[in-house]
This record gives structure tokens, sequence and C-alpha cells, in this order.
């Protein structure tokens, strides 16, 4: 009798340890995922292991389901905003050098009527050598070559940054096409699971 009881003890003692643990696990997990913070895939996560059980698939609530809608929208406008903004600076700096490109044009021209002149010449009603005035001009195109340098710089990485955009948004677009498909996959298999045993039911009447 003292040995059952024994027993009895030992096995209360050691479901209770069980319990303790797998609630530790559990809590420790819920703090990593959320349906409100961190990434999409850390939210899908988050549904994905709090929802029911039901045979082989997951009972999920609707204010999730409305939810993880609502963030993967937020974030797909979010990239559509950026992507809009870097096309505008883009654009922008588009303009800017082919202003730079016409100006330079421009002063190219000025240097070539310039090299026919006199070597004595009159700049704003001072008169300066051929030399000190191409030196002036050329000193001009050196910068706004440098500007159109400048430019050019900011504009690839602005490309960089639009693809890299793009990138961003066609990943997001798959993985919410992937978990839309998945979930369509098994709304079709409850409901011809659900169909199989309305026609058994049907059968055995």
């Amino acid at each position: 009798m003292n040995n059952y009881k024994i027993l009895v003890v030992f096995l209360i003692i050691f479901n209770l340890s069980h319990q303790t643990n797998a609630q530790q696990k559990i809590t420790e997990e819920e703090e990593k995922l959320s349906l409100n913070s961190g990434t999409l895939d850390n939210q899908f996560e988050f549904v994905i292991q709090r929802s029911n059980n039901y045979q082989d698939y997951k009972v999920v609530k609707k204010t999730w389901l409305y939810a993880l809608k609502a963030h993967t929208l937020d974030s797909l406008k979010a990239i559509n905003k950026n992507l809009v903004n870097t096309q505008n600076i883009v654009d922008t700096q588009s303009q800017e050098i082919a202003k730079l490109k016409s100006s330079l044009t421009n002063t190219q021209e000025s240097l070539e009527e310039t090299n026919l002149e006199k070597d004595s010449m009159s700049l704003f009603g001072l008169q300066m050598s051929k030399s000190g005035y191409n030196t002036l001009l050329w000193s001009v195109i050196g910068a706004l070559l440098a500007l159109l340098l400048l430019f050019i710089y900011k504009f690839k990485n602005s490309n960089t940054v639009t693809k890299e955009a793009r990138k961003a948004l066609a990943e997001t677009e798959e993985e919410f096409e992937d978990h839309r498909r998945v979930a369509l996959e098994r709304e079709q298999k409850v409901r011809r699971q659900l169909q199989d045993e309305l026609n058994k039911h049907k059968n055995s009447k």
C-alpha cells in the first residue's frame, strides 16, 4: 500500500513538472511570435501555431485572418509608396541630368566659337587673353562634368534602390500568394471531406 502511495505521488509530481515545462515553452514561443509585430513570416507562423487543430487541419480565427490580411496590404502599400517616391526621385534626377547635358553642350559650342576669335577678347566688359579665357571656360566645363558625374552616380543608386524595392515587393506578393494558395487548398480539402461525410451519412440511412 505504501509503495502504491509513493507511486501515485511520483506520478503527480512528474505530471506537474511536465505541464510546467510545456507551459514555459509555449510562453517563450508566444514571446517570439506576435500577430501585431515582427515580419509577415512571423505573423503567419503565429497564426499557424496558435490556431486550433482539427484532424489534419487548422481552425483559424476570422479576426486573425483579417488582421493578417490588413498587415499584408499595409506592407504592400508601403512598398508601393516607396517605389513611387523612388521613381519620382529618378525622374527628377533624369531631368537634372538632361539639363546638365544641354548646358555642357552649349558650353562646348561656346568654346569652339571662342577659339575662332582673336587672342584678346572681352568678357563682361573686361579684356582677357585667350589662354585665360580658355582656362575659365574649361574650369566651368570641369565643374559641370563633375556635377554630371555626381547626378549620374545618384541616378544609378536610385535605380538600385528601385530594383531592390521591386524585388522586395515581388517576394512579398509571392509569399502572400503561396499562403493564399495553401489556405485555399486546405479549404477545398475540408469541403471535400465534409461532402464525403455527408455522402456516407446519406448512404447509411
